[in-house]
């Protein structure tokens, strides 16, 4: 778990499935959260971060920021939870070292938004004492990859193939699981 607080891995079949999670645990996500998704291409990051967008009640359309680098998804005042935070999706797999993600400037935002990063890991730690590490594992070859998370598999059209996602806390915010994931794993998920 390498200094984790605790860590929760669930199992789901279909991108509805990653979606309705990652919108379960978007209702419970506050300003100043900090997400760091990993998982090869085609793993779900992005419709784990549309699922998340909806359960936080930002404006529809999330895709990927892969060559804006930063999205900004602001509340809807009429959404779910009217007043809360924005969501801040960034693509950081262009970008080699912290430094760059300074460049960006996210620290601007971080106290009243949800910073969602994919490819963040080794990059972002500085920018909260804690944070919440989601790892997305797509089956690659009808066996479960969960040793290299750099596998590029360019075959994202089988949406519905199952992943297995790893959830990690750090830091105070994350010192228990949110109850989303125990639930969820009680559930079968």
């Amino acid at each position: 778990m390498s200094g984790a607080l605790w860590e929760r891995t669930l199992t789901v079949t279909t991108a509805d499935q990653t979606h309705a999670l990652a919108a379960g645990l978007g209702g419970v996500l506050e300003a100043g959260d900090l997400l760091v998704l990993t998982g090869e291409l085609g793993a779900g990051k992005t419709t784990f971060t549309q699922g998340l967008g909806e359960g936080l009640g930002v404006r529809a359309g999330i895709i990927s920021p892969t060559f804006v680098l930063v999205r900004i998804h602001p509340n809807l005042p009429d959404g779910p939870r009217p007043g809360g935070p924005d969501l801040v999706h960034v693509d950081a797999y262009r970008l080699e070292s912290a430094a760059e993600i300074d460049d960006i400037d996210l620290e601007n935002t971080m106290d009243t938004a949800v910073t969602v990063v994919e490819w963040g890991r080794d990059r972002v730690e500085h920018l909260s004492e804690s944070r919440l590490e989601i790892q997305l594992h797509r089956s690659v070859g009808g066996e479960r990859s969960t040793e290299a998370l750099d596998v590029l598999d360019f075959d994202t059209d089988d949406d519905d193939e199952p992943r297995t996602i790893v959830f990690r806390g750090f830091g105070p915010r994350w010192a228990e699981a949110p109850s989303i994931l125990d639930n969820a794993e009680q559930g079968g998920n």
